[in-house]
Parts: structure tokens; C-alpha cells; sequence
């Protein structure tokens, strides 16, 4: 179990409602590709706490090297991102290489010194489904099986209920296969929806993600992709998941006026209620990172200025 698990794991209770908070120190991120001193020292300059790295194809030689860079500036490489897998591949050779890629990345994590892997364990398209705002799932809570994802009539949508039936155990192969390499490694496989049309409830989410009833099996939970899907907000989504939230990542969303559709923003420029959020991540006792993801145009400073007034409280 790696510390992270074990201190979230050791936390009691959160604050009755209306109390004031206490809010715990939230790390700050940002996305970097291969750390090195060229890159992660105006991370250091800027007053973050340390990066994600989305070079997940090297050696753990090469990992090693750059954890000693990052350290040497006073920062930590917290995650890895790996990102999309095909694992509802009708080619079990595709999916094959797809767990060996991700065997590969999760001992690249461990030499990077990060403690998840983000995972994105397929996706689903060109198939009729709901407007987001219209998306409704029905499911079986043990199973995870879907039977609906709109009030009424579903016809319509019967290929997209199948396809995300078949991803849920597809994918669940696939991962059960990875957790000792999880295990071994002392890696979180940290699984996203991001907009793969999977997963799109957030009680669905936490089931698929608490199907594995392992601690190296978590979400990792992008505050700012679900906000096009009303009925659910981003603190709803954190709420549900609990304790099987090991990683965050930061960006927003600004709905249009009738609430359907709309376009990125910078954080604390969109729709999503940060203050709500923070509340909501201090009652599921979540200490970890907030990395933003996106938002390059904000600049190094400008990041960590709203990161920490995320973190501490939301405003």
C-alpha cells in the first residue's frame, strides 16, 4: 500500500454541514512531457510543487535520471500519464500490447517516484447516445450493466448500451491483469472517463472503479469533463467516488446560458463551483494533487496563483 493510500485511509471524518473547514494544503501540478532541468526548473521558479509527466515510454533508467532532476529543484513527479488504452479491442493481440504498454509505464511511474498511473482504459464513438444534458444511466449497481441512458424510449441507443456493457468487461479483464504489476510496483492504476462516452454517471463511475475492491485500482478525476453533463456536477462526481479518488485534474467549463453544451476556460473562468468542489474534496478526505491540465496560455505563475486559490477554498 503506498503512502498515499495510507494516509487517506487513516483520516477520520469530514465536517458537518455549514461548519467552516480547515482546508489541508493541496500540492500543485503542472503537465510536462520528459522532466529535466530545461522544463522543470520555471516549474520550480513558480512556486508549484511538482509535475505529471506524460513520458511514460522510457526506460527506468531514463525515469530514475529525471526523478533525480525533479528532486534536485525540490519538486516530486507525482503521476504518470499514460492515458487511452483500447482494451474493448475485438484483437486480443491489440489488447495484449495494450497491457504491455501500460506494464511498461507502471515501472517507468515507479522509477519516475509517482504514485499513479493515469489510465483511460478505452473509449466508445460513432454511436447514437443522449444530448449530455439528456444523459441519464440506469444500472445494475452490482454488475455495472447499463439499460438505459435516458428517460423513455431507449431503442435508439441500444448500441451504445452495448458497447458500454462490453467495455466494462472487457476493460475489467484487462485491469485485473495489471494489478499485481500495480502491486509490484507500488503504482496506483488511477482509471479516467474523460470524454470517451463511457462511464458517464458519477455512481456509475465509482462502481466500475470499485468493482476491483483493490487498493491499487482508484480514479483519477478530471474536476472540469463532466461539467457539460448538468445533471451531475463536478462535486456530485467527487462525492461518489470517496475514497477511491487518488488523483485530480484541474481545467473548466463554461456552459452556455440554457445550460446545453458550451466551451473550455481557464479555471475559475467557467461554470464549475470551485468552493463547492473544495468543500467536496475536504469531506472525502482527498490530500493529494491538483494539476491543471490545459491552460498554457495562463503562464507558470498565473497557474499556481489559482491552483493554491483552489486549494484553499476555491475563490
Amino acid at each position: 500500500m503506498t503512502s498515499l493510500t495510507i494516509a487517506m485511509l487513516a483520516l477520520a471524518g469530514a465536517a458537518p454541514e455549514g461548519q467552516a473547514i480547515d482546508y489541508e494544503h493541496l500540492k500543485t501540478a503542472v503537465i510536462v512531457g520528459e522532466p529535466n532541468a530545461d522544463n522543470l526548473a520555471p516549474v520550480a521558479a513558480a512556486g508549484l510543487d511538482g509535475v505529471e509527466t506524460n513520458a511514460w515510454n522510457v526506460t527506468p533508467q531514463q525515469a530514475a535520471a529525471s526523478r533525480a532532476a525533479a528532486e534536485a529543484l525540490g519538486l516530486r513527479i507525482h503521476s504518470v500519464l499514460f492515458g487511452w488504452a483500447n482494451f474493448n479491442n475485438d484483437d486480443a493481440a491489440a489488447v495484449d500490447g495494450d497491457v504491455a504498454n501500460v506494464t511498461t509505464a507502471l515501472r517507468a511511474a515507479q522509477a519516475y517516484g509517482a504514485d499513479a498511473l493515469l489510465l483511460v482504459p478505452c473509449r466508445v464513438g460513432g454511436l447514437a447516445m443522449p444530448e449530455p444534458w439528456n444523459f441519464k444511466a440506469t444500472f445494475d449497481p452490482v454488475t455495472g450493466m447499463v439499460s438505459a441512458v435516458a428517460d423513455g424510449d431507449n431503442a435508439a441507443y441500444a448500441d451504445y448500451i452495448a458497447a458500454q456493457n462490453k467495455a466494462w468487461e472487457t476493460s475489467s479483464r484487462a485491469i485485473r491483469r495489471l494489478i499485481p504489476i500495480a502491486e509490484e510496483t507500488g503504482v496506483i492504476i488511477a482509471l479516467e472517463n474523460v470524454w470517451n462516452d463511457l462511464w458517464l454517471d458519477p455512481h456509475l463511475f465509482a462502481a466500475f472503479v470499485k468493482s476491483f475492491q483493490s487498493p491499487w485500482v482508484g480514479a483519477y478525476f478530471d474536476l472540469g469533463n463532466m461539467t457539460r453533463y448538468t445533471y451531475a456536477p463536478a462535486q456530485d462526481w467527487v462525492r461518489a467516488l470517496g475514497d477511491s479518488l487518488v488523483k485530480c485534474h484541474v481545467k473548466d467549463f463554461k456552459l452556455n446560458p440554457n445550460g446545453q453544451g458550451g466551451d473550455w476556460a481557464d479555471p475559475l473562468d467557467g461554470s464549475v463551483n470551485w468552493p463547492e468542489v473544495r468543500r467536496a474534496l475536504a469531506e472525502v478526505n482527498y490530500l493529494d494533487w491538483l494539476t491543471i491540465e490545459g491552460s498554457g496560455g495562463l503562464g507558470l505563475p498565473e497557474t499556481q496563483r489559482r491552483l493554491a486559490l483552489i486549494g484553499a477554498g476555491g475563490e
